[in-house]
């Protein structure tokens, strides 16, 4: 298939499923989209046994998508820059404290904690992984889906404190959790003979190296929002929405240059994104500042991320069937303890920098720890890094198993049950 005839069908696929949701399942979009995708997907796995062909041929057209490349170097800049249009950056700076520690301090710390546990996890369904591929199981399952998140925050009423919190933690502990996995998985193909760093480089692995990579791609990636962020800013201030054509292609491509930019000069392009969009957005600004950015530029990035959004979810669910190609009974038993571990740990490396938070006088709010902790759903990224794993690391496809396992328990269970927790 050509990429106009994957494009199509994608876009067949996402009007069709959406239909189904608001005319019968009427479930929250990315949810209903999603379940949808997957009950097809089984379906075709169980067609397949009867008819092989059928099994094969969809399992061609989903190896033809490239989930990694369409996610994280295509999808997510656009999807994270337009939801960070929408956040009210007054409300954002208020937070920054718990939203930093959160991002960053709470993220290692489920990093840690489920590449340790996942180790003793692993060994109980018979599958020996080395420690340093849990880690790279928990650098890649820790982050909160921001795609995920913003969509549930939408629907559902929340404290705008609270709000702002899950939010601003879920786009921001994205960038970071992509860096972190950039910088295990440097050290695993360094000590599996693969002799590169995490971009290929050919230096030897060190603390150091580990903490300069980290830094570099974080700092940097901040700093490339920062300047196109205002660039941008500067631009649509001085178009003063005469042109909103032109608003729209200055946000597009400041998007696609920041992105690739970041890319050839690697640094953070997840982290690039929010900061731009921040910078771009009007919420909690100023009547003046806000009036740079157009209304036609809003509905625009409105229209794409809830477009992008209901292809992205239906390509989660249709990634199943490249699972079920090489099917085994661990599949199902890791499940269980992936899905138990990635929630544990969320629980610590949420509630530990709470309780410190609250102890040196900062204010939450009541039941804070267990929204943010059932709130915090997995989604595309997960997956997206599991597909991304080298072939040569051992025992990728359990890795990627409990990876889909706990994106899928996150977002039908806990996405489906987090309305009566709220309430």
């Amino acid at each position: 298939m050509g990429i106009l005839d994957l494009i199509t069908l994608l876009i067949f696929l996402a009007a069709a499923f959406t239909l189904i949701n608001i005319t019968f399942l009427k479930l929250p979009s990315t949810i209903g989209l999603m379940a949808i995708a997957l009950a097809s997907s089984v379906a075709i796995v169980f067609l397949g046994f009867a008819v092989p062909s059928v099994m094969n041929g969809a399992s061609h057209i989903v190896e033809e998508f490239d989930f990694k490349e369409v996610l994280l170097n295509v999808m997510l800049n656009f999807l994270l820059f337009a939801g960070a249009l929408s956040v009210d950056l007054s409300k954002l700076l208020q937070e920054r404290l718990p939203i930093i520690v959160l991002a960053t301090i709470g993220t290692l710390m489920s990093t840690f904690i489920v590449g340790f546990l996942m180790q003793f996890g692993f060994g109980l369904v018979g599958s020996e992984v080395d420690l340093i591929y849990c880690l790279l199981f928990g650098a890649l399952i820790s982050p909160t889906d921001p795609i995920a998140v913003l969509a549930l925050t939408k629907e559902f009423g929340l404290d705008k404190n609270l709000e702002i919190k899950i939010a601003g933690e879920s786009l921001f502990n994205d960038g970071v959790g992509v860096v972190i996995f950039l910088t295990i998985s440097g050290i695993a193909m360094a000590g599996h003979g693969g002799g590169h760093g995490a971009h290929g480089g050919g230096e030897e692995i060190t603390a150091m190296s580990v903490a300069v990579l980290f830094i570099k791609e974080v700092a940097g990636g901040l700093l490339l929002g920062a300047g196109f962020g205002y660039l941008g800013f500067k631009l649509l201030n001085y178009i003063d929405n005469d042109h909103v054509e032109l608003e729209v292609l200055v946000t597009l491509t400041l998007v696609m240059v920041g992105g690739r930019v970041a890319e050839l000069i690697h640094v953070s392009g997840p982290l690039g994104m929010v900061v731009m969009g921040l910078f771009i957005g009007n919420e909690g600004r100023s009547e003046h500042l806000a009036n740079a950015t157009g209304e036609y530029v809003f509905k625009f990035w409105h229209l794409l991320d809830e477009a992008l959004n209901a292809i992205l979810f239906i390509l989660i669910g249709l990634e199943v069937i490249i699972i079920a190609q090489d099917f085994k009974m661990e599949f199902l038993m890791i499940a269980p303890i992936a899905i138990v571990v990635v929630l544990f740990a969320r629980f610590l490396g949420v509630s530990i920098p709470i309780k410190i938070m609250e102890m040196m006088g900062k204010k939450f709010e009541d039941k804070s720890i267990i929204i943010l902790t059932w709130g915090g759903l997995r989604g595309g990224i997960s997956v997206a890094l599991a597909l991304s794993l080298s072939d040569e690391i051992p025992h990728k496809d359990i890795i990627l198993a409990a990876t889909y396992a706990v994106v899928v328990f996150s977002i039908l269970v806990q996405g489906l049950t987090i309305k009566g927790i709220l309430k």
